[in-house]
């Protein structure tokens, strides 16, 4: 996973399959790094947590849209 923040129209481009993939791959990501956090208090990049929950976020508002869209 990049480090980039996910835009929103790739997000939208996405199936409804591959967005729960990835959600579940950036909500692993996060717990992995919230605790090496913890367990070492210092991360290379603190950032990322930043970064992954504003990603999470996004998807989630998104498939929040689509639903009541339907």
């Amino acid at each position: 996973m990049s480090l980039m923040a996910l835009k929103p129209d790739d997000i939208r481009k996405m199936s409804p399959e591959e967005r729960r993939k990835l959600l579940i791959e950036l909500k692993t990501e996060l717990m992995r790094l919230r605790a090496l956090q913890e367990s070492r208090g210092v991360l290379d990049n603190p950032a990322r947590i930043r970064i992954l929950r504003k990603n999470i976020a996004r998807i989630l508002t998104i498939e929040r849209e689509e639903k009541l869209k339907k």
